[in-house]
Parts: C-alpha cells; structure tokens; sequence
C-alpha cells in the first residue's frame, strides 16, 4: 500500500488525555472499535447497553491495554430513570462528563407490512428516544453546570437523508436523530455545546450483520458491489473520524453530518449510475452509434 494505512489510528496519544465520554452501545461492534480508540487517546469512557457482563467484560480486556479508565454501567436508553442513573455514577466516578456518543441502536430488514406496531416502536424508542434521553440528561446537566467545550457525537445512516425501504422504522428514527442534531447545534451551541452526526455506509460487524442477514442471503448480497470504492469500510477509519470530531481539533466543526461511505449513498442516487453495469464492449458499440449518427 503507497502512503499512510488507514487502518492505523490518526490522532495523536494525548488527544483525548482528559475527557471523559459516555459511548452508548459501546460494548459491541462499532461502539467497542470506538471506545477503544478513544482510550487509546487518553480518554476515560463509560460504555453502556443492557448486557452488563458483555461490558464488564470488555471493560477489563481495554482497561489491560489502555491505562485511561473504562466504566461499564447497564442502561436502557429507553428508560429515561435509567439514563440519569447511569450519567449519575458516570459524574461520582469521574466528576465530569465532556463528551456524549450516541452509538446505541437497532434494526430490522423488512418489508413494512409484515412489523407489527410493537416491533415499529422498539427501533424508534431505542434510536431516537434513547438519544434525545441521553442527550437532554447530559446537555441539561452541562447547561446547570456551566460546563462548556462539550460536544455530543451521533450516529445516523446515510438513510437518514434519503430514506430507505425495507429499514422504514430506522430511517424514520435515524431521521429524527439527524434533525435533533442539527436543532441543537444552533440552539446550544451559546452554551459551549457542539453536535455533529456520522452518516457510516457498510462497516460489517459480526453480530450486527449476522442478526440482519442471514446468511444464504448474505452470499447474495455483495456489499462491496454497492460501493464505488469496491470495498467495505475498515473500524478504525470509522474510530479516527469519531476521535477528530469530538477531540478539540474540531472545534469549529458543529451542525455538520459526515458521510464515510465510500461514495454508497451517491452511487445509488444518480438517475444514471445503474448504466456502470454495462460491459465495455458495448460502451464501445455505443460510442460508434453516437459517432456515425453525428457524421450522418
């Protein structure tokens, strides 16, 4: 590979050295790919889900490696009493929080018809009402304290600007997160708050993508196909963009929504982009139709 690997961090150690971030969801997947290097920046993190031996577990594995501090605590995001109890002994254990990643959340692949209510409910409870949870307990708190220089970090989907069948309760939530994002950007930004999103394309995790698609369906479908850049994202581009965002070098940066999807999103877009499966040599018996027309 000709110049820097991107799959090696960016940042500097100390770039974290100091803060202290709540990551939800972050015992898992992209949220423990997240935590980790965030630690590895100095930072203290408190990672939360409901499967608090999942945590505890992956809290010691992180805390051997990194010397910054990783405190596991069970939250339900969608429980509001929850969420002030785990930011509660997140401020005991380290006396400030600087940083929120709202990272915690859930999907189904479906046609709409067949999700019922109740399974339409769980998505946006757990996307868009456990961030705003999370976000009004601790941007609250940061506003009573006079705590600036914070900043709130979500994740959405490119979907959430577009749409998308097939993930109708997700990109409804997602949507809304996104909004949220950019609502308080302006409204907080005059307390010391920054709120950005990251819009990821496919950064298959094992569990996530294993529960999502099966796996006969999975051999169909080649994510790297949909991507212009023929191929799927590595963690740790995801973690460094993650970093830089809610580090101080991005201190200018809020309201903003960064797509890190190798150009998905737009190949889908396109009225037109469809005609790159055409082979070659019918481009070229296009060409000379087009050219003997022009003589004609």
């Amino acid at each position: 590979m000709n110049g820097i690997d991107f799959t090696k961090k960016m940042l500097r150690d100390d770039a974290l050295k100091g803060k202290t971030i709540i990551v939800t969801g972050g015992g898992s997947g992209l949220g423990k790919s997240m935590t980790s290097y965030l630690m590895e920046l100095g930072a203290n993190v408190v990672i939360t889900s409901r499967n608090l031996e999942k945590l505890k577990k992956v809290a010691t594995e992180l805390e051997s490696t990194y010397s910054s501090k990783c405190l596991p605590l069970a939250c339900d995001v969608r429980n509001i009493e929850e969420v002030e109890a785990m930011h509660a002994k997140a401020i005991e254990t380290f006396g400030k929080v600087d940083v929120l990643l709202n990272n915690a959340a859930a999907n189904f692949i479906s046609p709409t018809e067949r999700l019922s209510a109740n399974a339409f409910d769980t998505i946006i409870d757990i996307v868009l009402k456990g961030t705003k949870n999370c976000t009004l307990t601790v941007g609250k708190h940061w506003i009573n304290t006079k705590q600036t220089n914070t900043s709130v970090l979500n994740i959405v989907t490119t979907y959430a600007f577009t749409g998308s069948a097939y993930v109708v309760p997700s990109a409804t939530a997602k949507a809304g997160v996104l909004a949220l994002t950019r609502s308080l950007a302006v409204e907080w930004a005059k307390y010391g708050m920054r709120f950005n999103a990251i819009a990821p394309g496919p950064f298959p995790t094992k569990g996530a993508w294993d529960r999502l698609l099966p796996e006969d369906i999975r051999e169909q479908f080649d994510l790297t196909k949909k991507v212009p850049l023929r191929r799927v994202g590595e963690h740790q581009e995801l973690a460094n963009l993650a970093a830089y965002l809610v580090s101080d070098f991005s201190a200018y940066i809020n309201g903003e929504v960064v797509t890190i999807d190798g150009g998905e999103w737009l190949q889908g877009a396109g009225q037109m982009n469809l005609l790159q499966q055409i082979p070659e040599k019918l481009w070229d018996q296009l060409e000379a139709a087009i050219r003997s027309k022009k003589r004609g």
